[in-house]
């Protein structure tokens, strides 16, 4: 692998014409607000100009903080960085949306434009409570909302300017086909698990058909057993190519089509994952047909919760 490699750089079209994603994106799921500060910038520093983050994981403030200190800085400008939101559970109903997403917008200093918004699956009963519970502690489902209706909003946020381009997060194939031949604006990106362990063949294979970006997070498989980063495979590649078990598997997932998205509180971990470079082809093959091991490790896609996202204390 070639030291000017430009694999890392790597940014795919958006179906509505408003521009690209950087295949390589920083996710900011961390749950403590001063690491995703200090998280963030350390990401940007490093290099990367895409960024995910959603009302859910309750620390758009400090991403917008870490932002505007980057701006103020002078070392990265607003339009190269790439910014996506989510509309929780919560908010489907769509008279809810727009003031969901207004809300969002507002908790970044300076009212930055969002690049991309998309809902997750799942409607839960609306209210401020991101995780309504029965007496039995089961999720209440709003049963009066689609996603098709949660859509129809989203898209009016593209007419009014508020968001250049709107997606989908944690949907099955068939949920993204429902979607996609029924919108007005086509969904730019579908956003779920997708790894090494569960390479998404089918999802991806639709989206490239029509121009859809998939959107891989928890692309090194959030460390959990089985552990992706230690399968023999990976392992004997990133001997091979000397360079990192991570390193490895983001690249496959760049050359593969896909964008994704990696997460760390650690500024040489987030300098090392945003280092990657092309892997040979035969090491590509080597992984999309000889891993074998399927596994989720998200809950998300069943049950509208995601598994990794610990409750916030007394709510």
């Amino acid at each position: 692998m070639a030291e000017n490699d430009s694999l890392r750089f790597t940014k795919m079209p958006l179906n509505n014409g408003s521009g690209a994603i950087p295949a390589l994106g920083f996710g900011t799921l961390i749950p403590d607000p001063v690491a995703t500060r200090t998280a963030t910038i350390a990401a940007l520093e490093a290099g990367f100009r895409q960024l995910d983050a959603s009302e859910r994981y309750r620390n758009e403030k400090e991403v917008g903080e870490a932002l505007q200190e980057v701006f103020k800085a002078g070392k990265i400008k607003r339009e190269e960085v790439f910014i996506a939101t989510k509309v929780w559970n919560n908010n489907h109903r769509p008279e809810r949306v727009k003031p969901a997403f207004e809300a969002s917008l507002k908790k970044t200093p300076g009212r930055l434009r969002r690049s991309l918004s998309h809902p997750h699956t799942f409607c839960f009963q609306p209210g401020d409570d991101q995780d309504p519970r029965d007496a039995n502690g089961n999720v209440i489902y709003d049963k009066g909302v689609t996603l098709m209706d949660t859509w129809r909003a989203l898209e009016a946020l593209v007419d009014e300017g508020r968001c250049k381009a709107i997606g989908l997060s944690d949907v099955s194939v068939d949920k993204t086909k429902e979607i996609f031949e029924a919108a007005r604006i086509k969904p730019a990106v579908v956003h779920v698990e997708s790894h090494p362990y569960l390479p998404q063949w089918d999802l991806l294979e639709y989206c490239k058909k029509n121009g859809i970006v998939l959107q891989a997070f928890a692309a090194l498989g959030h460390s959990s057993e089985p552990n992706v980063l230690q399968d023999p495979i990976i392992t004997a590649i990133a001997k091979r190519v000397n360079k990192t078990p991570a390193q490895v598997c983001l690249a496959w997932a760049i050359q593969r089509g896909t964008a994704l998205l990696t997460t760390s509180k650690t500024p040489s971990r987030i300098r090392e994952n945003f280092d990657v470079l092309s892997l040979p082809e035969e090491a590509v093959r080597e992984i999309s047909e000889g891993i074998k091991t399927r596994v989720r490790f998200n809950a998300v896609v069943e049950t509208g919760v995601p598994s990794f996202i610990p409750r916030a204390k007394g709510g």
